[in-house]
């Protein structure tokens, strides 16, 4: 055989394996996979029409169900690659799949930008007819509610009930005859990030120069930035209307943006942005309090310093806050995300914690897929007598439940 007719022979045997490939793959396919937020549950239908692939999933987390559309499929011999994509506190997050296709099974690497990577194996389902396409919303196929289907099995145990009652109602609206604090937004120069970096600043009403005041550090999740906490909770307004009504010290809050990065927006990709949380602690403790200190009328003594946040802020306000004893006397994480280290790191010293934390506040709605990662830490600090507020309500992973725990947060620190 002639060279050319070698190259035209190869040439047709690659096309014919990949048509091969591409004929295996049509059909659903099943997969069970553990994460650190939970079981997972899905069916994934792939379907050739006209030579173009195209495929949709059917996942199950914690009990919500939702319809995905694959995107981005392409199949290269026995190499498969596609994404789907879902919405996580505002934010559209993207998850990359590539792997192999076999005669019954799709070895598959499940990409969360670079919050998780998993491994699964998904079974082809033998005999199964291609179903009609449905949409979103048909029943049975509820689409995953922003933070409340977003997670693990829910199991709650005898411990996991509220502490305190839900907010008043007209607690976070706006009184028009009482003093009213400033909130706007301040520039600092980042030396861990190496670029100028924003923060919005709540001062209370009659703020002066010459008296000294407490400093609540407040992170947000991991799709928002520095607005977050305006966006869900108003803290302006919530602290107004307790300093107005004596429930509340009057105190700064800070509002950083927790992502330490140059671009430091969530973009189209949060979870992709996970490590910069972590980078946060020193620009949190070199950068933002130095700034705050230089700038406002503050105490700079531990005792008059609180750190406390939302989801991934939480976790971060627990990561920071209990490893930074001498800064922080009053944490609080509220939801706390899979970024929370594990419960016996965050404690080593059980009575270091015990005698420098005025309070330690842990709280997370029973309807919240995350839950037991604040169960996880309530446990922990259960078992080494480390005194704790965990408080339990009946909201999922979003706003009014970090609006209400804000409420009640702020009123006991500082006193």
């Amino acid at each position: 055989m002639t060279k050319t007719g070698m190259v035209i022979l190869g040439g047709l045997i690659g096309l014919l394996a990949v048509a091969s490939h591409a004929a295996d793959l049509p059909g659903q396919w099943r997969a069970e996979f553990d994460t650190q937020i939970g079981l997972q549950k899905y069916l994934y239908t792939f379907q050739m029409t006209d030579g173009k692939l195209t495929g949709k999933a059917s996942a199950e987390v914690g009990g919500q169900k939702r319809e995905v559309e694959l995107k981005d499929l392409k199949l290269t011999g026995d190499t498969l690659s596609f994404a789907e994509t879902f919405k996580f506190q505002e934010n559209e997050v993207r998850i990359e799949y590539t792997g192999k296709v076999g005669e019954n099974e799709i070895k598959l690497t499940r990409k969360v930008g670079d919050f998780a990577t998993e491994e699964l194996v998904a079974k082809r389902m033998p005999g199964a007819a291609l179903p009609a396409a449905s949409p979103t919303n048909s029943p049975g196929a509820e689409p995953l509610r922003r933070g409340g289907g977003f997670g693990g099995p829910i199991v709650l145990g005898p411990d996991d009930k509220a502490a305190f009652d839900d907010p008043p109602a007209g607690f976070d609206k706006k009184r028009d005859d009482i003093p009213h604090g400033k909130l706007e937004m301040v520039e600092y120069e980042s030396k861990t990030v190496g670029a100028t970096r924003k923060m919005q600043v709540y001062t209370p009403p009659g703020y002066s120069q010459d008296k000294k005041y407490p400093v609540l550090y407040l992170l947000h999740g991991i799709g928002g930035d520095e607005t977050e906490w305006q966006r869900f909770a108003h803290p302006e307004v919530l602290l107004d209307n307790l300093i107005a009504d004596g429930k509340a010290v009057p105190m700064i809050i800070v509002m950083p943006n927790g992502r330490a990065q140059k671009d430091d927006r969530a973009g189209p990709n949060a979870m992709a942005t996970a490590p910069a949380f972590a980078v946060f602690e020193r620009d949190l403790l070199d950068d933002v309090i130095p700034t705050v200190h230089s700038r406002y009328s503050t105490y700079t003594n531990r005792e008059n310093r609180a750190l406390a946040g939302l989801s991934m802020g939480g976790g971060q306000s627990l990561n920071f806050g209990l490893a930074h004893l001498d800064t922080f006397a009053w944490v609080g994480g509220f939801s706390s995300a899979p970024n929370t280290k594990p419960p016996e790191q965050l404690v080593p010293d059980p009575a270091a914690a015990t005698q420098q934390l005025k309070l330690l506040w842990i709280s997370c709605g029973n309807k919240d897929g995350l839950i037991r990662i604040s169960q996880g830490v309530h446990v922990n600090l259960k078992e080494k007598h480390v005194p704790h507020i965990w408080h339990v309500d009946g909201n999922g992973h979003d706003a009014t439940h970090w609006r209400n725990n804000l409420w009640l947060f702020s009123q006991r620190i500082f006193k």
